[in-house]
């Protein structure tokens, strides 16, 4: 169906996963580039997920991602892309199988002050064959990393991008994205 400019009204859905630790950053990079009010299952911090969580690093983290956090972002009229964010904890690790059908690509936010918190998140792309590429999120008072500590640190290729950025401001999460897409245009497809 066309509209009878020729246009098509239903755009190209561009799905991309953001992923990470706990308390990484994941519903603020999402809020920050959504276009729209993000759909955001963020849930009070209770004692009930006292030995589940772990919130060294994040001790005054008081909510949490207990499903997934949802936003968009329009690139043309012909494409827009889909934000999907991941929970971070172990215990709801089986939403990101689903949350990962269809995503083309995925941003893995990186804590510097915890960067082995994202080897599963990197592990679980790496097995699944989809690209990513890591954004670390400049956490005020954090160590500042290069791309190639983070890298070497990570057991990286040399294909996967590294970023910076800061979740909370709407053009660096935007800059992650282009930097994404960029990426995404560049891999070749697997099989």
């Amino acid at each position: 169906m066309a509209y009878s400019d020729g246009s098509d009204p239903f755009p190209t859905a561009v799905k991309v996963l953001v992923a990470g630790g706990f308390g990484v950053g994941k519903t603020t990079f999402i809020g920050s580039a959504s276009e729209i009010e993000p759909l955001s299952t963020e849930e009070l911090i209770t004692a009930a997920s006292a030995g589940h969580d772990d919130l060294r690093g994040v001790e005054d983290k008081t909510t949490t991602t207990v499903a997934f956090d949802f936003g968009r972002i329009t690139m043309d009229p012909g494409h827009v892309l889909y934000l999907f964010g991941t929970p971070g904890q172990d215990r709801f690790w089986f939403m990101w199988d689903e949350l990962s059908n269809g995503a083309l690509g995925a941003v893995v936010l990186a804590d510097p002050r915890r960067l082995q918190d994202c080897f599963s998140a990197v592990d679980f792309f790496e097995h699944r064959r989809i690209p990513f590429l890591v954004a670390v999120n400049e956490f005020d008072g954090a160590y500042r990393y290069t791309p190639e500590e983070v890298r070497s640190a990570l057991k990286l290729g040399a294909g996967t991008p590294v970023l910076t950025c800061d979740a909370r401001v709407a053009r660096s999460a935007t800059e992650v994205l282009i930097g994404l897409v960029r990426h995404l245009i560049t891999v070749p497809v697997s099989p």
